[in-house]
């Protein structure tokens, strides 16, 4: 997957209802491939341009992209990465926290169409952690 399409899939993953005053701005650094993204929460929409850095971010996350795949995959997380000292966060973080916290999770298990849902409850994931479900069937 690529970065932007991980960030638009964080973007459709936040409840916009608990975004309305979430206001943030940060760069987004992975300088392995050299992306650069700007990503901006405001008006309960996540925002992101690719090849551009805002002059004055809120906080700049740097990480390798091989890295950055490792949260998408769920496998790490960014915490685990600064403890690791593979990413870095520099500013306030307040924002990507607050982001974290309104993100609805994802169930690949949702009802296609009516009477399509499973029979048992599938507990839905943890923001940026990766869940395995396995079919008893």
């Amino acid at each position: 997957m690529a970065t932007e399409q991980w960030l638009d899939f964080v973007g459709i993953s936040l409840d916009p209802k608990k975004a309305e005053d979430v206001r943030f701005t940060l760069n987004l650094i992975t300088p392995d491939n050299g992306e650069k993204f700007v990503v901006e929460l405001s008006n309960a929409t996540l925002t992101t341009l690719k090849g551009f850095q805002a002059p004055k971010p809120d906080m700049t996350v740097t990480l390798n992209r091989s890295d950055l795949k490792q949260v998408m995959m769920g496998v790490a997380s960014f915490d685990d990465l600064i403890a690791a000292g593979k990413a870095r966060f520099d500013g306030n973080r307040q924002g990507f926290d607050r982001l974290r916290a309104i993100l609805v999770p994802f169930t690949p298990d949702f009802e296609i169409m009516p009477g399509t849902a499973p029979n048992r409850p599938t507990p839905a994931p943890k923001p940026f952690e990766l869940t395995v479900i396995l079919d008893d069937d």
